[in-house]
């Protein structure tokens, strides 16, 4: 320990002994609920650093995220509450939250997705059709400029623009057999190059 941090120690030290004296001296008619008050604020003190501590844990096992690990050149997504599995990529520029389909042909974006991405949906030709779970709808083919995750980045991607509503975009199997290997395994989905 240097001699500025025993210093600093012993200043904390004696502040704490005036300051704890204080109290004692002021508060001596009714030491037991100073005693409860203290034991109280101590143990608030001690939960405030302990889940401090444990924050990224929590995070981790309550809302766990994608990873990137860029020397591995692979991906891993947690399994969402709902079953399926989400992957944010920047396309563009811009984030953008996928639900990975592997029963989708292509990637495709919601109108409010591909807006973010800088398309303009409104100038689209919707010539194209898909067959999705809620019947026939209108396609617009495009190529998207980048699709990044973390270091990962693929240039003159195709996708579609669908015409009608959409909760969110598609990453479909065209993006998909990007990767040399997919996995799935205890709860998590690992995209490998």
């Amino acid at each position: 320990m240097s001699t500025d941090q025993l210093g600093s120690l012993t200043y904390l030290v004696l502040l704490g002994v005036v300051v704890g004296g204080y109290f004692l001296i002021a508060n001596r008619r009714s030491l037991g609920r100073l005693a409860r008050h203290a034991t109280l604020w101590v143990l608030i003190f001690f939960g405030v650093v302990v889940g401090a501590g444990l924050w990224s844990d929590l995070q981790r096992t309550v809302a766990p995220r994608q990873s990137v690990f860029a020397e591995d050149s692979r991906i891993e997504l947690p399994r969402a509450p709902d079953g399926h599995y989400y992957l944010t990529a920047q396309v563009n520029g811009a984030p953008i939250r996928f639900v990975v389909d592997t029963g989708a042909t292509e990637i495709v974006l919601s109108q409010d997705d591909a807006r973010r991405a800088g398309v303009d949906p409104d100038s689209l030709t919707y010539i194209g059709s898909a067959t999705t779970a809620n019947g026939q709808v209108q396609t617009a083919r495009i190529a998207l400029d980048e699709v990044a995750l973390g270091p990962i980045v693929d240039t003159k991607v195709p996708a579609l623009v669908n015409s009608g509503e959409m909760r969110g975009s598609l990453l479909g199997m065209a993006y998909l057999d990007r990767w040399g290997r997919i996995e799935i395994n205890d709860g998590r989905m690992t995209l490998t190059r």
